[in-house]
């Protein structure tokens, strides 16, 4: 049995006062001679051993929001005279801010925005990650075709300067081809602004001036981390939203250092999981919302299963169903393989066992 099936099933011992004697409890077998497909008076009824597709879920509690946390710091000098409204979404070419009425705009990138961009006396003379950048965002806008600007260039060139003289037109600022330090702001993705720093008619100095998220939807689960073994990066999963609708999802990460949550009154620690939704328009737009995810951990094709109430505990150890055939009832001993918690069945297997056998559950 492989670790992520292994699960423990806890048989109840009565240990005797003064006398040092366990003694396991066994569940009953009612009324033997008298078996059937139906319930009877000793409340018992039938269940079918079935061959099919067993899962297992691991269901916690987790927080729906939006993935990614940035700064957006500011380099331009000046009065701040335009700030986005909270919850606005922002994409490359358009304008986050406006200092001394000047338009301050979103660029992708990994590296920041830290000097100004001109044309040298040649090509090699401005290069950098920065510049790549800004010649990969100028062709993804339109400014640019890749026949005249390499989209990989590191290079700031005459094609360069050209498409940035087409964005300050667009801009509606002085076509001089260059940009000043303060003029973009390089992020990873579009943003979404979450609050605002600085104040409209004060000072824009240096510094953080705005906090946004990306705009891609995401659950974070703080798990237990004796659990981390059991979730895996690419496990299905099923989020249950505060109004009940379900929507398919993913595990996109798994974290590897554990930390007790601040602010919390317990002293387990908790790895965090990142879940990525299928389908990010069905979540809505909530933020910071509580969900339940559960996430399958284990699948088992083909696989003989039973009610996990089927199950009856052996006084020498190790487990057994009740098979009633042809009025007749026999203890079949059974090994346990995955459980299923939410639907409350088990694999078994066993010599005598198959699919299509009744077995004996508990009347409902």
């Amino acid at each position: 049995m492989s670790r992520r099936r292994r699960r423990v099933i806890i048989t109840m011992v009565v240990v005797l006062a003064g006398a040092g004697v366990a003694v396991a409890v066994v569940v009953p077998l009612r009324h033997r001679a008298k078996p059937g497909p139906v319930d009877n008076a000793a409340g018992t009824s039938l269940a079918t051993v079935e061959r099919r597709t067993l899962t297992s879920q691991t269901s916690v509690s987790g927080t729906l929001g939006y993935a990614g946390a940035y700064d957006v710091i500011n380099q331009a000098r000046g009065t701040l005279t335009a700030a986005p409204a909270i919850g606005q979404v922002i994409h490359q070419g358009q304008v986050l801010y406006r200092v001394d009425g000047k338009p301050v705009v979103l660029l992708y990138g990994s590296t920041p925005a830290y000097r100004a961009l001109a044309e040298g006396a040649t090509a090699s003379d401005v290069s950098g990650p920065d510049v790549r950048q800004l010649n990969h965002d100028l062709v993804a806008l339109g400014y640019a075709s890749k026949a005249d600007l390499d989209p990989n260039s590191d290079e700031f060139s005459w094609a360069t300067k050209a498409a940035v003289e087409k964005l300050q037109d667009d801009l509606d600022v002085d076509e001089t081809g260059s940009l000043a330090l303060g003029q973009i702001v390089f992020l990873p993705a579009a943003i979404r602004i979450t609050s605002v720093v600085a104040t409209v008619g004060g000072q824009a100095g240096p510094g953080p001036l705005l906090k946004a998220t990306s705009t891609a939807r995401q659950v974070i689960v703080q798990l237990d981390a004796a659990q981390q073994s059991a979730v895996r990066v690419g496990d299905q999963v099923v989020i249950t939203l505060p109004d009940n609708r379900t929507t398919p999802a993913r595990v996109a990460s798994v974290g590897k250092v554990a930390t007790v949550p601040s602010g919390s009154s317990s002293s387990t620690p908790t790895i965090e999981v990142h879940i990525a939704p299928t389908h990010p328009a069905s979540t809505g737009r909530l933020d910071q919302a509580p969900v339940q995810v559960s996430i399958t951990t284990d699948t088992v094709r083909n696989a003989l299963v039973v009610p996990v109430n089927a199950l009856l505990s052996l006084a020498g150890g190790g487990y057994a169903v009740e098979v009633a055939a042809d009025e007749v009832r026999r203890l079949v001993p059974v090994s346990l393989g995955l459980f299923d918690d939410s639907d409350g069945l088990v694999q078994i297997t066993g010599a005598g066992i198959h699919a299509g056998q009744h077995v004996v559950v508990p009347a409902t």
